[in-house]
């Protein structure tokens, strides 16, 4: 039997009429990968309901794995995230909502590691011809608060079990709408979402 990995992407935010990681998490819902099937779900960009939705999936499905995609539109590389910090800040969600210095978890660490095997995910994202290398920002939006909910869900219940985030470039349809900016074609987005969920196995 398979382990069950679980895959979130996020719904369009900001002026990105699409996000990529919608798509790809979508696409790839029930593939089997390596030793992991994939639970694929979308989370919403919305600072009150985000961190809900991805606490009550991981209670429903129990994943041995934990990989949260997003959009980081301006990125030149995939970047697995090495921390996140316990603060919610920056611009509206989708919802209008606008946190300024607001902490996540009142008993929560400053910041929290990401336990996925990032440098090997870059070693081999590089090894296919594909830019990459660790960053040590996932920002203060909602790429981070996933990040550390599931991160301190983890610390918090003794869960030995690989969860972290990785950001995504922007995809070629973006780039045809926003202009300058840095862009990947779709498949080899999702060729690199792929590499980095294979990498949990080796």
């Amino acid at each position: 039997m398979t382990k069950k990995l679980l895959l979130t992407g996020f719904e369009p935010f900001l002026d990105f009429s699409v996000n990529p990681t919608k798509k790809i998490a979508g696409e790839l819902n029930g593939a089997v990968m390596g030793d992991y099937t994939v639970i694929s779900h979308v989370l919403s960009v919305d600072f009150r309901k985000a961190g809900k939705q991805l606490l009550q999936l991981i209670e429903e499905t129990k994943p041995d794995a934990i990989i949260l995609l997003g959009l980081a539109g301006g990125r030149f590389k995939v970047n697995p995230e090495r921390i996140a910090i316990n603060v919610n800040d920056g611009p509206r969600d989708n919802q209008g909502y606008k946190p300024e210095n607001e902490v996540i978890q009142e008993d929560g660490a400053d910041g929290l590691f990401s336990t996925l095997p990032i440098s090997r995910m870059v070693e081999q994202l590089q090894a296919q011809g594909l830019p990459a290398e660790i960053s040590n920002t996932a920002g203060t939006y909602l790429c981070n608060h996933v990040m550390y909910q599931a991160l301190h869900y983890v610390k918090t219940n003794n869960r030995h079990l690989a969860a972290g985030f990785i950001h995504l470039p922007a995809s070629h349809e973006l780039a045809i709408e926003h202009g300058k900016i840095p862009s990947w074609s779709h498949d080899d987005l999702k060729r690199a979402v792929i590499i980095c969920i294979e990498a949990l196995s080796n």
